[in-house]
């Protein structure tokens, strides 16, 4: 009997001769065995597991990365989220130890701070990192449960959908309620108040305990999608969502909340022995935010008490919209770099252009949200007119204030104007130049995350594709790392079809890694090959002469092969000759 391969073969050549190179047999993927006996050890509908291991330490390293300023706030989401996935992780590890405390509260989050400061970006990213469900919702868009409006509930619902149906892997994901603070009772209304007291009043079971139907009810079209589903199966879906480990973390700006803190530290600091609060302290006023305040603003003593745990944002100065502009992950600078090469015009800024932003964005005391406000008004003339020139650079320096009309005749030439192409690439080494220092200033953090030895040229090589490419900086150095590992697969290649063992250095991986940022054509296989080609022959003849077959490769030896296997006969047998 023929083998399947001989087989295989036969039919291949019948059709190559009948069809041409048209029609071709495709084998199956043959799996290793192992990937089977590890497939039925997972039995069907096995309850999937949260597979968060992160600390806080490590979370806020992260956020360091892309948020400024806010030290307060991000040790306490960090510290918070991080102990309240790795008890559900605890919980789902030791079930006999399964977390039954009577009276237990979770450890919701309440985030205070001015406008533009952070708050809802906060949560995106740590969402992000996560990698749990989660839904963000408008505290205004809600009504209470009955009323016309949208239903608290439907948070949760969504949560669902966001964990693909999956209601086990959604009963531990993460609900955001934006503008919580407009939810908050009016002093002076009398009556029935549903969009704000009856939205806390909802609120209240899912932020501890609850059983919520996923069906909405009353809805006819999910009574008759249930009815179809239970005439084919004869089974009903599995129709409500525990909220015991549902995270809710909610945010506001408080406006006014300040008056009322004031009025309380005023009071209690009466007397001979009262201290005078200075300028400084005033400013810093919600640190001292307490429940009673909170009750005093608005909020049910029921509401605020399933909200145990405080983040308190800080104000933003001028300095810090600065270093938002400089940090290299902020979205406002490459979002804006993307609208010009968008064009295909390459953008690069000027730091005392992001001085002036900032400043103009401080005025407008709306915080970050300023940021984009000043960019867009400050570029929207060249924008509006670069795409209909030959330009391919703007250097946004600061003759983009000062004197917009006169610099943007420079652009309107047949070709590049030589003070642009200079201005260019000054720009573009003063911003390779500080992507070197910021890697180098944050480098063990990042040669921790990325699991990638940080040497002097392979920080070039990140700073230097991240001023050709638009991408953030983490990004970047996964591409990198992608690189180094597909280059180290090559040795396994090498040693499976030649069997020879070679150990690429690290200086050999960075060659090559240069080769794939400059030449977007090559690939792995044109590496792979070259390696064959300079290598495999010189290397079976070393190992034929000295019985050797472990051999590392330097940078000299993908340099120069032929003087690498010479020079390596030479030393291995000159003793001999």
């Amino acid at each position: 009997m023929p083998s399947p391969k001989e087989i295989e073969k036969e039919i291949g050549e019948f059709l190559a001769k009948k069809f041409g190179g048209e029609v071709k047999v495709l084998s199956p993927i043959n799996l290793p065995q192992e990937v089977f006996l590890e497939a039925a050890k997972e039995p069907l509908g096995k309850k999937k597991k949260i597979k968060f291991n992160l600390k806080p330490e490590e979370l806020v390293a992260y956020l360091d990365q892309y948020i400024v300023k806010q030290d307060a706030a991000k040790a306490v989401l960090s510290t918070k989220i991080c102990t309240h996935f790795n008890r559900i992780k605890r919980a789902q590890e030791y079930p006999e130890e399964a977390d039954n405390l009577v009276g237990r509260i979770k450890n919701n989050v309440l985030m205070i701070g001015p406008t533009g400061v952070g708050k809802t970006y906060m949560v995106k990213l740590i969402a992000k990192k996560i990698g749990v469900p989660f839904v963000k919702g408008d505290a205004t868009k809600f009504s209470e449960t009955g009323y016309v409006g949208g239903d608290v509930e439907d948070l949760v619902r969504d949560l669902v959908r966001e964990a693909d149906g999956d209601i086990d892997l959604a009963q531990n994901g993460i609900i955001y309620v934006d503008e919580i603070d407009k939810i908050a009772s009016s002093r002076h209304l009398v009556g029935a108040d549903i969009s704000r007291t009856g939205v806390q009043r909802a609120l209240l079971k899912p932020m501890e305990e609850t059983e919520i139907e996923l069906k909405v009810p009353h809805d006819p079209i999910s009574m008759i999608q249930e009815i179809e589903r239970f005439r084919k199966t004869g089974q009903r879906d599995r129709n409500t969502v525990n909220t015991k480990n549902i995270l809710f973390i909610v945010s506001g700006a408080f406006a006014d909340i300040s008056e009322i803190i004031d009025k309380r530290i005023r009071k209690q600091g009466m007397g001979f022995g009262a201290q005078l609060k200075n300028s400084q302290e005033q400013s810093d006023i919600l640190r001292n935010v307490k429940s009673e305040d909170l009750i005093e603003f608005g909020f049910e003593s029921e509401f605020v008490g399933r909200l145990p745990v405080h983040a308190v944002f800080e104000r933003l100065t001028e300095d810090d919209l600065t270093d938002i502009l400089k940090n290299p992950n902020n979205p406002v600078i490459l979002g804006k770099k993307l609208d010009f090469a968008a064009y295909g015009i390459r953008a690069k800024f000027e730091e005392n252009v992001l001085r002036i932003l900032a400043q103009n964005a401080f005025k407008e005391n709306t915080g970050a949200r300023g940021l984009v406000s000043a960019i867009e008004k400050a570029l929207l003339l060249f924008e509006k007119s670069l795409p209909s020139t030959n330009t391919r650079v703007f250097p946004v320096t600061k003759a983009v204030f000062t004197e917009p009309e006169d610099y943007l005749e420079m652009f309107t030439g047949s070709q590049d104007h030589p003070t642009l192409a200079s201005e260019i690439e000054r720009l573009a080494d003063d911003e390779k130049e500080f992507i070197r220092e910021y890697v180098n200033t944050n480098k063990k953090n990042l040669a921790e995350k990325y699991n990638l030895t940080l040497s002097p040229y392979r920080i070039d090589a990140i700073a230097g594709y991240y001023c050709e490419h638009i991408m953030e900086i983490g990004d970047v150095i996964s591409r990198i790392k992608f690189y180094a590992d597909e280059i180290k697969k090559i040795e396994l290649y090498f040693y499976k079809n030649h069997d020879i063992n070679i150990v690429m250095e690290e200086e050999a991986i960075d060659f090559i890694i240069e080769q794939f940022i400059n030449a977007s054509a090559v690939d792995l296989d044109d590496v792979y090959k070259k390696l064959t080609d300079d290598f495999e022959y010189g290397l079976k003849l070393v190992r034929e002469k000295t019985g050797r077959n472990r051999f590392f490769i330097t940078r000299n030896a993908l340099v120069a092969p032929e003087e690498f296997i010479g020079n390596m006969l030479r030393d291995e047998l000159g003793s001999g000759s």
